[in-house]
């Protein structure tokens, strides 16, 4: 090797190592390395010497951070990119070792022995034959495993004769890390050099051999269409290479949960049957995974798992006055409840079926009586649900089988004696699929329901010890069956001065904590509630008034922002700003005493309600007119009405043949409304007498009640609701059914305070109170007209 010193400009390369004969684009930033190559261009050869730095981190390498040996290399080409980013063209020439490293600004220089290999003899003989034949063979190798190297590149190299050149094209066209070609660089021998070349190919297909062998086992060992799969065998045989396959199989996990699981043994002995399906299908996706799925269900079910009993009375009181304004019966239920249960430490849980209005707060009692026994809250809504499945759950056999809502309950309160809601129970449908009331059967039978069998889970599962507790806005829906395995409690409409009281202790609290305000902004008088409740709601619950109330919030809110007032006070007089004229108004009573005109009382989904019917009789053909858009209980209350009037009529002095020359036309007010129900009957009775009598009705006088053919007044429902509007309604006296007696002492003083009660168990104590002694001229007129016709 002939040795010549020069002394270049040189960039320390990162990362990167250039080889002799290698043609390289690479950037440059760095102050110093950008100046060296602007250096380097300003000279005749264009050369400079280029050596690799030995941490890539360190910004300003010394002689001690470089590798000895670089390559000395041509500049062909140079762009300035954005940035004072400079993007070279080199091709290596010869190697080069650094002598001295001078650290000048604004560039590095350095000393350089060139070391060249132009002197190196390769034998003619058969040695120098083999050499090149044996390269050629270990590149052809590794490209054919390695697949990135062009089939041009391949025959170009093929025909080298030149064995320094092959060597040189090899070690640039092979993609070894720069480290690896750092070491070829160093490498100053010649034939150590080949022999280097060599062992490194040989490597590279070696290793290349064992990933293709380690894809292949995989590939042999998984279903192609499981990708999940295919990457956990992947990652069980790398463990297994490496010896570190140590990890707990799902199986395995399974068995361990399943021992320290609380179950019967019927149960376990389910379970590890199960563990030991799946473990044989462990090559069968499909079923496997719905094995897993079904093991994963039994381990989370907290079959022997129940949650302390609480039987602190004054606690359970206490939540519930919180909580509640009156429904003095509920509360007084539990509180029974709880008692039994604190004396025999296990009685038998009742089934209460709260039935009421909308917005009576039926489903917020559900959930303070889980706070004040301190029981998990379930709530399971069955609105509209209409598929057995549902209640049972499916078979496993089906796709996507799951646990019916009963079990799935129970699993998500993670104890087995939860109190759980079953919502809305009236409006469960049946259809083709199944009768969902008959799957409820069994879940409500406290004689049953200790071995409540879900489909999905084949086991028997304990519903003994859950709480159930129903809601439902009417009894009409519900199988007797199933209503005859619940104890029912009525939550009957609100009082006006029980919804005062409600507004003031939750609802305007929790409106005003809701929109940001407190009450010292905004503040409600009580004459100004009490007329919202009056006049802009009709409503057996609080819903519609806690809507109203949130419209104020808002409103005031907006006021408070934008006139920034510290205070609003919502008054009766100003009530209209906020919420707009009044919706409500209610038909007061009469002034007068009229004839054919009588109040009548009605129970409605939203509360009660007064009618006012109207009777007139005209000369006809003994035609019978009802109009109002009455259901069919009331045209038949009022045609047994009528044939009560007849069989009386000689005793009141009616004409004969009064019927035959007569029309009678019975209407209620408010004809787009539909009316119907049993309760009406007395009413039309007394409106048509007394239209045919002309007695006057007394105007301060409301009734209700259903009549027979003898005049015998039935009892009826809903008379809490009946009295309300009553009074509302500014009616004196009302007249009830004898046998709702016991319903009226069951009322609080606050509804019957000013009303005149007056039981009637026959017609004719109706009407001899309804009807007034003064008689019109038609009253004269028909009884002269029957007298005559005595004679």
């Amino acid at each position: 090797m002939n040795e010549e010193i020069k002394s270049l400009p040189t960039v320390a390369l990162r990362g990167m190592t250039i080889l002799p004969g290698m043609a390289v684009h690479f950037d440059i930033s760095r102050p110093r390395s950008v100046a060296a190559v602007q250096e380097a261009m300003t000279t005749e050869q264009q050369q400079i010497f280029l050596v690799t730095q030995k941490e890539i981190d360190a910004e300003n390498p010394g002689q001690d951070e470089l590798y000895q040996i670089g390559v000395v290399a041509s500049i062909k080409q140079l762009i300035k990119l954005p940035k004072n980013i400079l993007r070279v063209l080199v091709t290596g020439e010869t190697r080069g070792r650094l002598l001295y490293l001078e650290e000048s600004d604004p560039y590095l220089q350095s000393s350089v022995e060139v070391l060249s290999d132009e002197n190196i003899t390769i034998p003619d003989d058969m040695n120098g034959e083999a050499m090149g034949r044996g390269l050629k063979e270990m590149f052809t190798a590794y490209a054919a495993k390695c697949g990135k190297i062009s089939k041009e590149a391949i025959a170009e190299i093929l025909e080298i004769k030149d064995l320094k050149k092959m060597m040189a094209e090899i070690s640039a066209i092979v993609p070894f890390y720069y480290t690896e070609q750092q070491e070829l660089l160093e490498e100053t021998d010649f034939w150590k050099r080949y022999e280097l070349l060599a062992f490194k190919l040989v490597n590279e297909v070696e290793i290349l051999n064992i990933k293709e062998e380690i894809q292949g086992k995989v590939k042999e060992r998984v279903d192609k269409h499981q990708r999940e799969y295919i990457l956990r065998e992947q990652l069980k045989l790398i463990r297994e290479e490496l010896g570190e396959d140590n990890t707990i199989s799902d199986a395995e996990e399974f068995e361990e949960a399943a021992k320290k699981l609380k179950a019967p043994k019927e149960v376990k002995e389910k379970l590890q049957k199960e563990i030991n399906r799946f473990k044989s299908s462990q090559y069968s996706p499909a079923e496997n995974g719905v094995t897993r799925t079904y093991i994963e269900t039994l381990l989370e079910m907290p079959w022997n798992k129940a949650a302390k009993e609480h039987h602190d009375l004054k606690f359970a009181k206490d939540v519930l006055e919180e909580d509640h304004y009156g429904l003095e019966q509920v509360k007084e239920r539990v509180l029974e409840f709880l008692a039994v249960r604190s004396l025999t430490k296990k009685g038998e849980a009742p089934i209460l079926c709260l039935v009421g209005p909308p917005g009576t707060g039926k489903t917020s009692i559900a959930k303070s009586l889980a706070r004040a026994l301190k029981k998990p809250y379930v709530r399971i809504s069955l609105g509209g649900v209409r598929d057995e499945a549902e209640i049972r759950g499916h078979r496993k056999t089906y796709v996507g089988a799951m646990p019916g809502r009963i079990a799935n309950g129970i699993r998500t309160a993670g104890v087995k004696n939860p109190l759980m809601l079953l919502d809305e129970i009236d409006k469960v449908s049946t259809d083709y699929k199944g009768d969902t009331f008959s799957a409820l059967l069994e879940v409500l039978d406290s004689e049953q329901n200790s071995k409540f069998r879900d489909h999905y889970l084949e086991l028997p599962l304990d519903l003994s010890d859950v709480l159930f507790v129903t809601t439902a806005n009417t009894l009409q829906t519900i199988p007797r069956p199933l209503l005859d395995r619940m104890e029912v409690i009525e939550i009957t409409s609100y009082t006006e001065n029980e919804k005062l009281h409600i507004a003031e202790e939750h609802l305007i609290p929790k409106q005003l904590k809701k929109h940001g305000l407190d009450e010292k902004q905004v503040k409600l008088s009580r004459h100004a509630l009490e007329k919202l409740i009056h006049s802009y709601t009709r409503e057996a619950g609080v819903r519609q008034l806690e809507r109203k109330i949130g419209d104020i919030c808002r409103k005031s809110a907006k006021e408070i922002l934008e006139t920034k007032k510290k205070r609003i006070n919502i008054t009766e007089k100003n009530m209209s700003r906020y919420l707009g004229k009044e919706i409500y108004t209610y038909q007061m009573a009469n002034k007068e005493d009229e004839v054919g005109i009588v109040r009548g009382l009605a129970w409605t989904s939203v509360g009660g309600d007064t009618l006012q019917i109207e009777v007139n009789v005209m000369p006809g053909s003994g035609d019978i007119m009802l109009t109002g858009q009455l259901g069919d209980v009331m045209k038949e209350s009022a045609r047994t009405g009528i044939s009560y009037i007849r069989s009386i009529s000689r005793e009141h002095g009616i004409a004969d043949d009064f019927f035959n020359e007569h029309d009678i036309h019975v209407h209620i007010p408010e004809g787009a409304v539909p009316k119907d129900g049993p309760s009406a009957g007395i009413t039309m009775a007394t409106a048509m007498f007394s239209a045919i009598t002309g007695k006057k009705v007394r105007a301060d006088l409301a009734m209700t009640g259903e009549v027979t053919l003898r005049g015998r007044v039935l009892p009826i429902g809903g008379l809490k609701e009946k009295l309300l509007a009553a009074k509302n309604a500014g009616i004196k006296t009302v007249l009830v059914p004898k046998e709702n007696e016991r319903d009226v002492e069951e009322l609080s003083t606050e509804i019957t305070k000013g009303l005149e009660i007056i039981p009637v168990e026959h017609m004719d104590e109706v009407l001899k109170l309804a009807l007034t002694k003064e008689e019109t001229t038609e009253s004269k007129k028909n009884s002269d007209k029957g007298s005559g016709q005595e004679k």
